[in-house]
């Protein structure tokens, strides 16, 4: 009688844990080891940015004019970076640098994906006359190379570093904006999207509570990826003088400072342009893992 009772146990199905698809994402993330290190570097000069007053061992405009052995001074146990022609410490600029540059990105790219995600909402799920003049827009904006774009937004508005964000934004705004369209025409056509019509919910329910979370997905890569662009965009803008103004210390600022000085002292070009490499590369990285996690084709 007991091994009856004990087969009969055996034989129920056991029960499977379900796992939701962000879980899934993480998982699938984490076996990239690129994404990985590209994670570490963004959260590395994040850090650094964060608590960059405790690392930086002077000030960012503290000038050495009175010493002139210390003006253009090459990387020493002292000046880990070298000093520039005013005597100030790069590695405290760079460092103050990333504040700049990661703020420039994050911000931009926040402001180009609340506005673009709404016209691309309003147009792929209306359609019709809504969606041909939105999309002419974008088609217009796309036109023009996005650096010339943003030259003459800020030529428009006055340089400044600003300025600059926001013309970084405006650039940025159709790339998200065909991207939430493109995915809101496939959504809205979903089954449950016709039941909930069906029921007689209301268009701004269908549309915060099942589009736009179905929706929101590759926005969250392209989104990553635009924000190693803005800081490229930024210090072009910076590079060009019409971004941050001195004594600002911009990593393109930077850079644009120290061209007299390229055969003389190239630490003070190395190093700005360094920082802005590896910031690119570390959101790049993470980027393309996000999108091979999030993306199920990418994955096939």
């Amino acid at each position: 009688m007991s091994e009856l009772v004990s087969n009969s146990v055996d034989l129920k199905p056991k029960e499977e844990k379900v796992v939701g698809p962000w879980k899934v994402a993480w998982r699938s993330f984490r076996k990239s080891k690129a994404a990985l290190v590209g994670t570490a570097i963004v959260v590395f000069f994040i850090l650094l940015a964060i608590f960059g007053p405790l690392i930086a061992p002077e000030g960012i405009n503290e000038q050495k004019l009175q010493d002139p052995s210390l003006r253009l001074a090459p990387p020493s146990s002292e000046y880990w970076l070298g000093t520039d022609d005013f005597g100030r410490d790069i590695f405290s600029r760079v460092v103050y640098g990333a504040r700049i540059s990661l703020a420039v990105g994050f911000f931009s790219v926040i402001l180009s994906i609340v506005i673009g995600s709404f016209l691309g909402i309003i147009a792929g799920f209306y359609g019709r006359f809504i969606d041909t003049i939105i999309s002419r827009v974008f088609d217009i904006m796309l036109a023009f190379p996005s650096i010339l774009l943003a030259i003459a937004v800020v030529s428009i508005l006055g340089p400044s570093l600003q300025n600059a964000l926001i013309a970084i934004a405006i650039i940025n705004i159709p790339n998200f904006g065909r991207l939430i369209r493109s995915k809101v025409l496939s959504v809205k056509e979903e089954e449950y999207i016709v039941a909930a019509r069906a029921i007689g919910m209301k268009d701004s329910r269908i549309l915060w509570r099942h589009i736009l979370p179905n929706s929101f997905s590759p926005v969250i890569v392209q989104g990553t990826l635009a924000i190693a662009t803005a800081i490229i965009e930024a210090a072009a803008l910076s590079f060009l003088g019409l971004g941050a103004e001195a004594p600002q210390p911009e990593w393109g600022k930077m850079l644009s400072d120290a061209r007299v000085y390229m055969m003389t002292a190239p630490w003070m070009m190395i190093f700005p342009g360094i920082a802005i490499m590896l910031t690119v590369l570390g959101f790049n990285l993470m980027g393309d893992g996000l999108r091979d996690a999030l993306d199920p084709k990418m994955k096939n």
